[in-house]
């Protein structure tokens, strides 16, 4: 596996999206088998793991850190604060990243996942209460204190990663970013990310799953999987969205590629800093994602995707109104005494 990096960390160029494993897809895997995938993936040579605390809520940290374990020194665990979410009981109240919440969090994740240090730490969503710096800071103290050793932002408004990056330097954005969802491209986080050498972890590479084919307009979702609430998982929008998939087994088939291997290596190709995080519950897809890393998309294929994209228009937003209002967001401004 090659690798990549971001900010100060150096990583497989295709990372392991965990949440799916226990968390918001409907269908779950046991913990021992969600522990023998993380290790599968560790022995075909993936050392980057993202989770977070809200995943479960609390589960899915507690596998990652056991499956881990062994090979502690050997990987990069990404994990992220940024909600209100009570220990005892696991609901969720909202976001926070009160500095006295974060630490709190953060000391919780690192005995979930059983270390003394975290890779990557993430603030999951903008707090609109508490200005960017203050979060900055607490996590450059976490850093200096040996708890944390690079910090990273998921879903911000462009000036909040400015202003963040000032306090402590930010490795890496995480946002939703694939051949369906482009916005990364348009709203000026990935040319901050050029300006600023940010590195850049695209969540959802896959669509949520829409871009390997297994989804058409007949796919009935579970009311426990969070994509029923997505209106482009909608019936109507799905039927349209089709030709995403289609473009993509056009280019697949002159090279034996998979639809979702040649998602992967687009998004491979875009920048040199972006690392992509496809989430499986099974071992031949995960072979399959590791697969695109051997997929190298010539100049006419990339011109070709691009000629046909610009065609074609997503149907549906991908998010619902609630969680839609989280992202983007920018911190307020730091009251000057």
């Amino acid at each position: 596996m090659k690798q990549r990096k971001l900010g100060n960390l150096t990583v497989s160029e295709i990372g392991f999206g965990c949440m799916g494993l226990d968390f918001s897809y409907g269908h779950r895997i046991s913990r021992e088998e969600g522990i023998a995938l993380i290790r599968h993936a560790a022995e075909r040579g993936v050392t980057f793991f993202d989770t977070a605390e809200i995943y479960g809520p609390f589960t899915n940290e507690e596998m990652v850190g056991e499956a881990l374990r062994p090979i502690r020194d050997e990987v990069v665990i990404a994990t992220k604060f940024g909600f209100d979410i009570d220990p005892a009981t696991g609901k969720i109240n909202g976001v926070s990243s009160r500095p006295e919440n974060i630490r709190a969090i953060v000391e919780r994740s690192l005995k979930r996942l059983g270390v003394e240090t975290v890779d990557l730490i993430y603030q999951h969503r903008v707090d609109p209460n508490v200005p960017i710096e203050d979060v900055a800071g607490v996590v450059r103290d976490l850093i200096a204190e040996g708890k944390a050793r690079a910090f990273g932002l998921s879903e911000p408004g462009v000036q909040t990663l400015r202003r963040a990056h000032t306090v402590q330097p930010v490795a890496a954005v995480q946002n939703e970013y694939s051949l369906w969802w482009r916005e990364p491209e348009t709203n000026g986080i990935l040319e901050t990310c050029d300006a600023l050498g940010i590195g850049f972890v695209p969540y959802s590479p896959l669509g949520k799953g829409f871009l390997t084919g297994a989804i058409g307009a007949d796919t009935k979702l579970d009311k426990s999987d969070f994509r029923s609430t997505s209106p482009r998982f909608a019936r109507e929008a799905l039927a349209k969205n089709e030709a995403f998939v289609d473009l993509l087994k056009r280019v697949g088939a002159a090279r034996d590629a998979t639809p979702a291997q040649v998602a992967l290596a687009w998004l491979l190709a875009q920048r040199p800093y972006i690392v992509p995080i496809p989430g499986t519950t099974k071992a031949h897809r995960l072979e399959e994602n590791l697969g695109s890393a051997n997929v190298e998309l010539t100049a006419g294929e990339l011109a070709e995707i691009a000629e046909a994209l610009a065609m074609l228009e997503v149907a549906g937003h991908r998010y619902s109104p609630g969680a839609q209002a989280m992202v983007g967001v920018e911190a307020p401004l730091k009251a000057i005494a």
